[in-house]
């Protein structure tokens, strides 16, 4: 795109040289619909909005931690050129339902401004940075004037662990009007002797949304006074997730365990998900299976199986499939502690092609969620609800089996209670 006209574009193609020769119309990568071509006709409908280095518009609010030369990054808000009531642009609580062109139009709309600051450094990096941090502790959208050097470019990025967003370009001055902060998260930011973890845990208990929370984490807005530093967007968000659902964990290890074996379902942007829950003390798995032409299997034949899992003790090293391990397990942690119950947790993901594009971690916990929400389908033996599961995913069942530790554990491992429930049955 011409630099007059508004922002440019760089996509980065298959390396399988697939792109180029589809164009974005074949479809040789299996996906139902094109990614780049989606992301870039979201980026053409803002460029008319853009026509000069200085942006103005009202922030959703919303800031951006990036992770690349840590600990030197680049930090700054995230400004729509629109000046309307822009909460939706990022608060994924309530995004469930919405198409995948909604979430992906309205995420493009955010010009990135970028600013290096070393992340220990914060507190005297000057006025951008500190605007930024008032940015991200303000409860409704805030009117700004971003300044910027050039005009903004952008890159089709596809990240499982962070939302998408639009174009960016080094920020050359900063202006916000005036910002109304969550009185909660205020009163934790202010406390210096409060350490970062009880923090997060006292404003979820009070319910804060874990979006606005995860955004006060992520510039330094908690903890002790000399310990406080920003920390990267996407790490930011699950170390909320893990916080929080580690604490979650603690108490539901103290309730009784239900009496029986449950499915609960959810299906959303060709993501199916399968929950089962078994009549056992606290323990947890997600396994994922991402079909041919997904973005994590994009020149595969068949499909790639990812899994981890814990124990009853709390896992001491970083699950290998990222951040959607931790936000599903918060997810069903919350249900767990509603009924007061505990059960060993299965969480199935299966991502098919019309998952053309990574959101966010947000839409496996969302989706675990709205699981969470319906009414569970319950049997009386494993094998029955392994029946279930078989029927609504297309990979057989024996693959899930193969994969899955505490599945296996299960059917080998019989306890006294297991022959109770089939006499019963």
């Amino acid at each position: 795109m011409n630099q007059n006209e508004g922002p440019t574009v760089t996509a980065r193609t298959s390396k399988s040289g697939l792109c180029v020769v589809c164009k974005g119309s074949r479809l040789l990568c299996g996906k139902t619909r094109c990614p780049i071509i989606v992301r870039v006709n979201c980026y053409l409908r803002s460029a008319p909005l853009i026509g000069s280095e200085d942006i103005a518009g009202a922030s959703p609010p919303s800031v951006f931690i990036g992770r690349i030369g840590y600990p030197n990054v680049y930090a700054g808000p995230l400004v729509p050129p629109v000046n309307e009531d822009t909460s939706l642009y990022d608060l994924p609580e309530l995004w469930f339902g919405k198409s995948i062109d909604e979430i992906v139009a309205f995420r493009s709309m955010l010009i990135r401004g970028k600013h290096r600051v070393h992340v220990r450094e914060f507190e005297n990096a000057g006025k951008i940075i500190e605007k930024t941090r008032e940015l991200a502790l303000s409860v409704k959208p805030v009117n700004v004037e971003l300044m910027l050097t050039k005009k903004p470019h952008g890159s089709i990025f596809l990240s499982d662990d962070i939302q998408p967003f639009g174009p960016s370009a080094p920020i050359r001055d900063l202006n916000i009007s005036n910002t109304s902060w969550d009185h909660q998260i205020e009163k934790a930011h202010s406390d210096t002797d409060l350490k970062a973890v009880p923090a997060v845990l006292e404003l979820y208990s009070k319910g804060v949304l874990e979006t606005r929370i995860q955004k006060a984490f992520s510039v330094g807005a908690f903890g002790l006074e000399e310990n406080r530093r920003l920390v990267p967007t996407r790490w930011s968000i699950t170390a909320v997730d893990d916080i929080i659902s580690k604490n979650l964990m603690d108490q539901v290890k103290q309730f009784p365990e239900i009496n029986d074996y449950r499915i609960y379902e959810s299906m959303y942007l060709d993501n199916v998900f399968e929950v089962f829950m078994l009549p056992r003390e606290w323990s947890y798995e997600a396994i994922e299976a991402w079909y041919p032409g997904t973005v994590w299997n994009p020149d595969g034949k068949q499909a790639v199986m990812f899994s981890d899992w814990e124990g009853h003790e709390r896992r001491t090293t970083y699950a290998q499939i990222g951040g959607c391990y931790y936000a599903a397990r918060l997810a069903v942690c919350e249900q767990l502690v509603k009924e007061r119950r505990q059960a060993t947790v299965i969480v199935l993901r299966e991502a098919h092609p019309g998952y053309i594009m990574p959101v966010g971690v947000w839409q496996v916990r969302e989706n675990v969620r709205n699981a969470m929400r319906q009414k569970p389908l319950i049997y009386r033996t494993v094998n029955e609800a392994l029946e279930r599961i078989a029927n609504r995913f297309n990979i057989p069942l024996r693959s899930w089996i193969r994969e899955s530790h505490l599945i296996r554990d299960s059917l080998v491992q019989k306890r006294i209670t297991d022959f109770m429930l089939t006499k019963v049955s």
